[in-house]
């Protein structure tokens, strides 16, 4: 049987997916969510014509020349405009964000000025309009300032709060079922048997949940017992995405696919082409979509870059795109076979051209963590792909994990 491709493979894990239901929280708790209705202005910023500076609000006429000398009339602290109209021949002390009274069209810093009682000595020229901030020149009251799918970061959440939304409207955190399958394997902090290594894949793919939006949920580290592991998958049913990892193999050991059968859970595909990640099975029970990722550490995180990173932004309706850029290639790589790579590299800038370069690690085993955590990015090479020298230009994915 061939092997189903990536972009194939890709398709049916996100065909029919659609957006979480929305929630309110409040926006001191929206940091990382995910918008699910757009964010309009309800009036303009700022609301006034405004001071940008502490100084005196004059009319330019007077101040063409200076030296020049003006009557204070009142002063106007931030969040205390003054009722007043300045005339000619008049000013009105001013501090940054106070509106600028009538009459007045532009601001004298205090810094080129001189008080004396009532009256104020302006030492340089002003024109018309510096130092005031018009009113709606941020925004407009109406426009949409922020789109349904944005991540709420520090800037959208300081411009939401700016626009008076106390709540915001957020799609539903994905919680992501995480069972991980393996006699061999022992939590960490546990003495490991001669032949048993220490379990890491569910911490790393419980966080790259977290990184990406969702929230975990530990089925716990099962035994290679078919009925422990359909009792556990039976157990995750609630989720909108389970993750099983390693447990798969072929004949004799494939306890995943047993406990599939047995919960009467039909797989879509088993084995895709591609290195890392070529055991990778897909399935669906109603709404859930089931990802079981290979047990080699490496594989199981690049699979869920590829394949996890994208359901979930589906699933939260925002942006599934990895960015891609372009590096110049310093090693020469081999022609590919009938499966596509993902090779792990390392950025760097040319000092001499500016250029980014990309350094592939000699070594691309997929049990290797430590490259996949000293990398930047990961190097596309498709089925059947051609040798290249180095000098190349190529694209890279930036890993965001």
């Amino acid at each position: 049987m061939s092997l189903l491709p990536v972009k194939e493979a890709l398709r049916r894990v996100l065909e029919g997916v659609e957006p979480l239901p929305a929630e309110d929280v409040p926006l001191a708790g929206a940091t990382g969510r995910v918008l699910a209705a757009p964010l309009m202005a309800r009036r303009d910023m700022p609301p006034f014509d405004a001071s940008s500076m502490d100084g005196y609000a004059v009319r330019a006429e007077d101040v063409k020349k200076a030296p020049a000398e003006l009557r204070v009339i009142a002063e106007a602290p931030a969040g205390h405009g003054v009722d007043v109209t300045v005339g000619p021949g008049e000013a009105v002390r001013i501090f940054t964000g106070s509106p600028v009274p009538k009459g007045a069209d532009t601001i004298i810093i205090q810094e080129v000025t001189v008080r004396d009682g009532d009256v104020v000595r302006v030492l340089e020229p002003g024109v018309p309009g510096r130092f005031i901030r018009e009113r709606g020149m941020d925004y407009r009251a109406g426009e949409t300032l922020l789109e349904a799918g944005t991540r709420l970061g520090a800037r959208q959440v300081n411009l939401a709060a700016s626009l008076n939304f106390p709540t915001v409207p957020v799609r539903r955190k994905p919680r992501v079922a995480i069972l991980a399958c393996g006699d061999e394997l022992v939590l960490p902090g546990e003495e490991p048997g001669p032949d048993q290594i220490i379990a890491s894949n569910n911490f790393g793919i419980a966080a790259f949940v977290e990184q990406h939006g969702g929230v975990p949920v530990d089925l716990g580290l099962q035994p290679d017992d078919v009925d422990a592991i359909a009792t556990a998958i039976d157990r995750g049913r609630e989720a909108d995405v389970l993750i099983s990892i390693g447990g798969a193999s072929v004949g004799d050991y494939d306890f995943i696919g047993e406990a599939f059968e047995k919960l009467g859970i039909a797989r879509d595909f088993w084995k895709v082409a591609q290195r890392p990640g070529k055991p990778l099975m897909f399935a669906r029970r109603g709404r859930q979509r089931i990802l079981g990722l290979p047990g080699n550490p490496v594989s199981a995180l690049v699979c869920a870059f590829i394949y996890l990173r994208p359901l979930m932004a589906r699933l939260l309706g925002t942006d599934t795109t990895p960015r891609i850029i372009r590096a110049r290639l310093v090693a020469d790589l081999p022609a590919n076979d009938e499966r596509q790579d993902y090779l792990r590299v390392r950025l760097e800038r040319d000092e001499e051209t500016g250029e980014t370069i990309a350094l592939p690690f000699s070594r691309q085993d997929s049990a290797m963590l430590r490259r996949l955590a000293e990398a930047d990015a990961l190097l596309i090479r498709p089925p059947h792909a051609p040798a290249l020298p180095a000098g190349s230009v190529v694209e890279v994915l930036l890993i965001d994990f």
